[in-house]
């Protein structure tokens, strides 16, 4: 079994936009959005999908808002996180 990448309170940055698939409550799928590439967030749970023990799963807080608040909890794959800041050109 793969090392965990991330751990429980690790800084993280959505590496991609991540997408509503139907299966995050009190979003429309149609609204699609749920973190935009860049989005600042905070690992809170870690584990692994359950039809495959191989592949990780993390539930993400992202940032909502100018203020800081963080929104609910989101499972992402490893691929779609990274821990550094995309710098504008």
């Amino acid at each position: 079994m793969a090392l965990v990448q991330y751990e429980i309170g690790d800084l993280v940055y959505a590496a991609t936009d991540i997408l509503n698939d139907g299966g995050m409550p009190g979003i429309e799928e149609e609204e699609g959005l749920i973190a935009a590439a860049g989005s600042r967030g905070v690992v809170v749970q870690f584990g692994h999908v359950e039809a495959d023990p191989d592949q990780e799963i993390y539930l993400v807080r992202f940032e909502n808002g100018p203020d800081g608040t963080l929104g609910d909890p989101v499972g992402v794959l490893p691929e779609e996180l990274t821990q550094e800041l995309a710098v504008s050109a």
